[in-house]
């Protein structure tokens, strides 16, 4: 892949120097017999040690850009712009050194049923890693897994390990595909909603798990979610996706009392809360669209903004600094302080 410099924004996080940095990004597949985007114009930065949450609507493009980021993509997907991580080129690797990097960048998903195979044993799982790309011995791995397993709060590891995915719970099965991404010493985690199938107590218990073992061994994490209260939770840092492209990158602890996206305060504002009574929860007027249905030369937006002009829909915005922040906004320096205003979600 192959790009533009890199995009404008904030310095990548609370240590020095940048983990990955994706520059420009636009990711088409194959829709209906046409090549369409799914992926529009994304630049991200993550930097060592650094949480960034990427939330939105579903459709968004959020877990594309997860998959993108791993060299996960489906066959048939053309890829321009450019990831890189440490520096180096992730578009270039082949071969080994492809299967180095996936060892340094490891990805959580969602359903652990969906993606541990059910007729292998939980120490397959786990240690196929670790003795097909590094060469670890397999009583080695086997040792290593257990260790882990502990790590995520699994006790008696070697009898997990020779259990059946069908014989662990849902929030176990979850520990186990933390335990196996953290086995290979990773620099990132790409935590695709890794408690979205969990009841809500399992939910608090495996995000305590995972935020812990991030901060202790350092790494750089992208956590993609719906919920924006959990991602101020655990993320320095929040980039909102709308119909493919990042549209605000903000620092989280500011995301909900500042937010410098109509987009933004929108979502905000239709979130349930206990300390505000009104006779029914806001919503976002229409549909939200997928990016090749966005319509070129505007702001995707633009169709549900209650501060859309006639300019928004003549033209599309590029990602601006606003306050130590980005917004994909044309009005966003005239909005600066008024998105968050209650009456703003009604106008």
């Amino acid at each position: 892949m192959t790009g533009p410099g890199p995009a404008p924004g904030p310095a990548a996080g609370p240590e020095s120097g940048t983990l990955l940095e994706v520059d420009h990004l636009t990711v088409r597949l194959r829709v209906e017999g046409r090549s369409r985007p799914v992926l529009r114009d994304v630049s991200l930065r993550i930097g060592p040690g650094e949480a960034v949450g990427l939330v939105g609507e579903s459709g968004s493009g959020k877990s594309m850009t997860a998959r993108a980021i791993g060299r996960l993509l489906p066959e048939g997907a053309a890829a321009e712009g450019a990831i890189r991580f440490q520096g180096g080129d992730v578009a270039a690797l082949t071969g080994s050194d492809l299967r180095r990097y996936r060892s340094q960048v490891a990805m959580i998903f969602q359903d652990p049923r969906a993606h541990i195979n059910p007729v292998r044993r939980i120490g397959d799982f786990m240690t196929e890693a670790l003795r097909t790309n590094l060469g670890v011995r397999p009583a080695e791995a086997a040792r290593r897994a257990v260790e882990m397993l502990a790590q995520v709060g699994i006790e008696d590891g070697e009898r997990r390990l020779r259990q059946y995915p069908h014989q662990l719970s849902g929030g176990l099965l979850q520990r186990v595909m933390i335990a196996a991404a953290l086995l290979t010493g990773p620099r990132l985690l790409l935590a695709d909603e890794p408690t979205t199938a969990l009841d809500v107590t399992t939910q608090a218990e495996v995000m305590a798990i995972l935020d812990d073992l991030r901060r202790e061994l350092h790494l750089g994490m992208l956590f993609i979610t719906h919920d924006l209260e959990l991602a101020a939770a655990i993320c320095d840092r929040t980039a909102v996706m709308y119909a493919g492209q990042i549209v605000e990158v903000r620092a989280s602890a500011r995301l909900h009392d500042d937010p410098l996206h109509p987009y933004t305060a929108a979502l905000a504002a239709a979130r349930p809360d206990i300390t505000r009574v009104a006779p029914r929860l806001r919503a976002i007027p229409g549909r939200p669209l997928s990016a090749f249905e966005a319509p070129d030369g505007q702001c995707a937006f633009a169709p549900r903004c209650a501060y859309a002009q006639d300019a928004c829909r003549e033209t599309a915005p590029g990602m601006a600094e606003l306050d130590g922040g980005l917004s994909r906004c044309l009005r966003a320096s005239e909005l600066r302080g008024k998105l968050a205003e209650p009456e703003a979600a009604d106008a």
